[in-house]
């Protein structure tokens, strides 16, 4: 299920920044971005719990890998997804 999600979310950030660059409003996209972003965190969470519920060791021993991965994507969709209202920022100065 993380999987999908994720994948939604890396799609809505493209479209997200591609409304900003045709000037279309896109702080639909950008609020769907980050959604998905904080639902695909959740998923891997479900996933890690029923892992833990099943005793399932051997799959949990790839968690610590799957950390580092799951903090350097979500801090690329939060700033990808923040970056059209940070531009318009910069460009009102």
């Amino acid at each position: 299920m993380w999987l999908i999600l994720g994948l939604i979310t890396i799609v809505i950030t493209f479209i997200n920044l591609y409304m900003y660059g045709t000037c279309k409003d896109y702080k639909l996209a950008m609020a769907l971005g980050l959604s998905f972003t904080a639902l695909t965190l959740c998923a891997e969470h479900s996933l890690v719990s029923n892992w833990i519920i099943g005793e399932d060791w051997s799959a949990l021993r790839e968690v610590p890998n799957m950390n580092k991965a799951f903090w350097f994507l979500t801090i690329v969709s939060i700033l990808l997804n923040i970056a059209p209202i940070l531009l318009e920022l910069k460009n009102k100065k």
